[in-house]
């Protein structure tokens, strides 16, 4: 597996061939967020997981990102978490980078961090930290922290209470292994702001909940890269969407938009939690053996669950599909 050289020093810290690999595969398809597989008791499943993450893979996306948000780190525990990004760092066997999700404070973010490097990630997202609201400075310092304490490259999250000011860009851009940031807040002001004050070579990527939605937006400030959920149970709609984007083809976008994604965000927003149970309900409908989601998140009601049936199997047929 490729690991991240230190060795090149360049505007953006460290040029690294992970660098490289992420910005190449998010110009070349969605970024992937696998789900992680529970039995029904609520313990991993890592046979699951490994037919999941094999098949998304298998789907051509830029690259995956393991126990993240959409993958329940916050439910994993770490023997779990190695089992996770171990599983999915030998599915791809280093045809597409392996990103792990990291998160709580820095202390506890760098235990994740040593896990995910020895079991061969080649790039950290870093969730937004636990519970509190924080200065600017703090924000930075965060980052400073785990930076000093793995070797491999991190890609900062900004949603919640995690907001980076263009100042603040600056300096975490000029922490020696930060090469990106993943945007969730969608203040496209604030993100043009931030852009701008990127060094070049410095990575964004759209994060927002169903990021399809919005992804004309964000490309029109430099953003066009970003993450699917739906990925995770239709890769056909999420490729069809990627595609018709790239090539122009408002008219293929606009009604995907329509007829499914639209849809699908309303019935998302139901309740709280459907960013993840809802996608995993779904996986679930298409076969895939991903399980329930683990307490606090609770799986969708029988009522919500038929509608999400209807749309799904509707949403397929337009991109010549089936449930």
């Amino acid at each position: 597996m490729a690991r991240a050289s230190l060795d090149t020093d360049t505007s953006i810290g460290i040029d690294t061939d992970t660098t490289r690999r992420l910005r190449d595969g998010m110009a070349q398809g969605v970024l992937s967020f696998p789900l992680t597989s529970f039995h029904e008791d609520g313990s991993l499943d890592p046979d699951g997981f490994r037919a999941h993450v094999a098949a998304q893979i298998a789907t051509g996306p830029g690259a995956v990102f393991p126990a993240c948000g959409t993958g329940e780190f916050f439910s994993l525990d770490e023997d779990e978490y190695r089992v996770v990004v171990s599983v999915a760092v030998e599915e791809a066997g280093g045809r597409v980078p392996v990103v792990a999700g990291v998160g709580y404070g820095w202390a506890q973010a760098a235990r994740f961090a040593r896990i995910a490097e020895e079991a061969g990630a080649d790039a950290l997202l870093v969730l937004p930290h636990y519970l509190v609201a924080a200065p600017q400075d703090g924000l930075v310092a965060q980052l400073e922290q785990l930076a000093a304490r793995t070797r491999l490259p991190l890609i900062a999250y900004q949603r919640g209470q995690v907001a980076f000011t263009a100042e603040s860009l600056k300096r975490i851009a000029g922490i020696r292994n930060v090469i990106g940031l993943k945007d969730g807040h969608s203040d496209l002001d604030r993100l043009q702001r931030l852009t701008l004050a990127a060094p070049e070579g410095f990575l964004f990527f759209n994060g927002a909940a169903t990021a399809e939605i919005q992804a004309r937006a964000y490309a029109a400030v430099g953003v066009p890269a970003y993450s699917s959920a739906v990925h995770a149970f239709a890769p056909e709609l999420a490729n069809a969407f990627f595609t018709a984007l790239q090539n122009g083809d408002h008219g293929t976008v606009d009604k995907l938009l329509r007829d499914f994604y639209v849809p699908l965000v309303e019935l998302r927003d139901r309740v709280p939690g459907y960013a993840v149970s809802l996608v995993k309900a779904a996986a679930r409908l298409r076969g895939r053996p991903v399980g329930p989601v683990r307490a606090p998140l609770t799986d969708p009601s029988a009522a919500d669950l038929a509608d999400l049936r209807t749309l799904l199997a509707a949403g397929l047929d337009l991109v010549g599909a089936a449930l």
